[in-house]
């Protein structure tokens, strides 16, 4: 029996793999989350020079591999055994072992967060391609979350390749036939796009950026055109009162701008796995059905 019998036919130890993964997928995540918005302002800032006809200036390689994992306080090497998702950050006891100094809870709760996603996957679709491909789903909106609520930034990289996946992924009908992606892609992008022209001309300001019209095309492109009413009403509450909590625990103004990425990847999410569940039930309470 090989590798991929065994996990078809025993659960535990498809979940106990998929739970792995996405433990090992989450500690590259971290790499992604920290260094992908910093390889962009390189590149923002060589675009710059050259439109301006400004001397180009070296700089060493900066990437998703290169330079290796350190510590920012002291330079210290990540050796291999201190970058064992989860468990060096415990039994370093969440410090550095060079300079002691503390390392952020972010990454181990990013490790976590990443494997419980990827574990339900496994556990909500069996073994198929679907779980395989919502896994990969999962892991990029769990990256443009964390990006955007550290700095208010979508990437293209990252958002318009999960675009792309979608409609491939329903090209073979993973989730929805592909004439529903392909609206559902156009629809989201013009759905948040004409509220933020609307919003822009009567208030003068802009209510929000464009990548989260891209990021809703993403999702319609996964899910369909029909999921998005419920995304966007979803991300709505989530926002409403997520921010409401953000801003009183933070203890900062109300007109502070709120990403509005992670709500919408929340309610996608969210509704790629129980739309058709939470319509039917709210139809059935509003006396529809």
């Amino acid at each position: 029996m090989n590798l991929m019998d065994t996990l078809a036919s025993q659960p535990l130890v498809y979940l106990s793999t998929t739970l792995l993964l996405g433990l090992v997928v989450g500690s590259f995540l971290n790499v992604v989350v920290h260094r992908l918005p910093i390889m962009l302002e390189r590149q923002w800032h060589e675009e710059a020079r050259e439109v301006l006809e400004l001397p180009t200036q070296p700089a060493e390689r900066y990437d998703l591999f290169l330079p290796a994992s350190h510590c920012p306080h002291c330079q210290h090497r990540i050796r291999a055994w201190e970058n064992v998702p989860l468990l060096s950050y415990l039994f370093l006891r969440g410090r550095c072992s060079s300079c002691r100094t503390p390392i952020s809870c972010r990454y181990p709760l990013v490790e976590l967060g990443c494997a419980t996603l990827t574990g339900f996957a496994a556990w909500h679709f069996g073994f198929t391609l679907q779980a395989a491909a919502f896994m990969v789903l999962s892991w990029g909106l769990l990256a443009l979350s964390l990006i955007d609520i550290e700095h208010q930034l979508l990437p293209d990289a990252l958002v318009l390749p999960m675009l792309w996946l979608g409609l491939v992924c329903n090209a073979f009908g993973l989730f929805v036939p592909l004439e529903n992606a392909f609206w559902g892609a156009i629809a989201g992008y013009l759905s948040l796009w004409t509220v933020y022209w609307l919003f822009r001309v009567v208030t003068g300001k802009e209510g929000m950026g464009y990548g989260d019209f891209k990021l809703l095309a993403m999702l319609g492109a996964w899910g369909g055109w029909q999921i998005l009413p419920l995304t966007l009403v979803l991300s709505s509450l989530i926002g409403a009162v997520l921010g409401l909590i953000m801003l009183r625990l933070s203890g900062k103004l109300s007109s502070t701008p709120i990403p509005f990425g992670p709500y919408l990847a929340i309610a996608g999410w969210i509704t790629l796995l129980w739309g058709g569940q939470i319509t039917t039930s709210y139809l059935q309470l509003a006396g529809f059905r």
